[in-house]
């Protein structure tokens, strides 16, 4: 499904997707991505879910540790996340589209009750023509009940809003074969089946095996593209097979 067929899109930001190396939030790429939005987002629901957090506050506070401890990771993000969700807001409304910020933890998305007041959230801002911005509470989640990625948080949002849609942006071009060649099109069974083969390696398993549930509950596709790439929104609707890979049930 290309996305100028869907109606709900779940656009996952990868952290190296929205600040750079220096630690500065990316404005000339998320620019190019609203600009994206706002010209093939008619009648259509978008939702971000936006890592880059952590980084932003590691920049504010000068710390330039790879590996810092949890408790002080929590501090470091409930400065960063006030840093992105005013970066971002501050560039959708140069285009004249409202934001909402929520933070989810995995309560929030496990627990039926719960989910269905996500949910309705969600459907509220549609109706208030939002774009829900979306982070893990990294401030107060503890390791062992965290999403691992924002992967895994995303893939639970698609679920939760019934998303036609998930676009997971990295830093990878999307699933490559061990000659380097690029899948673009690839099922679920395929892929469960790659993995078992070790074909699909390293870093790569855990975001395939993401995507593999998110389409198993229902999101019709996902696309693994690589976000680094000016108009990747763009580029994935203009195209036939896409950017990257695509894969479905």
């Amino acid at each position: 499904m290309l996305i100028e067929t869907s109606n709900i899109i779940v656009l996952k930001l990868g952290s190296s997707t929205v600040v750079d190396g220096r630690g500065k939030f990316k404005k000339k790429w998320v620019t190019t991505l609203i600009k994206d939005i706002k010209r093939y987002g008619k009648n259509k629901k978008f939702v971000i879910v936006s890592s880059g957090a952590i980084a932003l506050g590691q920049k504010y506070f000068k710390i330039n540790k790879k590996k810092i401890k949890l408790d002080m990771s929590q501090a470091i993000a409930a400065v960063g996340q006030i840093h992105l969700a005013s970066e971002f807001q501050k560039l959708f409304e140069k285009y004249k589209i409202k934001t909402g910020q929520i933070l989810i933890s995995p309560d929030d998305t496990e627990q039926r009750r719960r989910a269905l007041n996500v949910r309705r959230t969600f459907d509220n801002l549609f109706k208030l023509n939002a774009i829900p911005i979306v982070n893990e509470n990294d401030t107060t989640a503890t390791a062992e009940i965290k999403y691992g990625d924002n992967d895994r948080l995303a893939a639970r949002v698609a679920q939760i809003i019934g998303a036609d849609t998930l676009i997971i942006l990295s830093d990878v071009d999307g699933v490559m074969l061990p000659n380097g060649e690029l899948v673009s099109h690839l099922n679920a069974a395929t892929a469960r089946q790659m993995i078992t083969d070790g074909i699909i390696t390293g870093g790569m398993i855990p975001k395939v095996e993401t995507c593999i549930e998110a389409v198993r509950h229902g999101v019709e596709t996902v696309h693994i593209i690589n976000g680094n790439k000016e108009h990747a929104l763009l580029l994935e609707i203009l195209t036939d097979t896409g950017i990257g890979t695509m894969m479905f049930e």
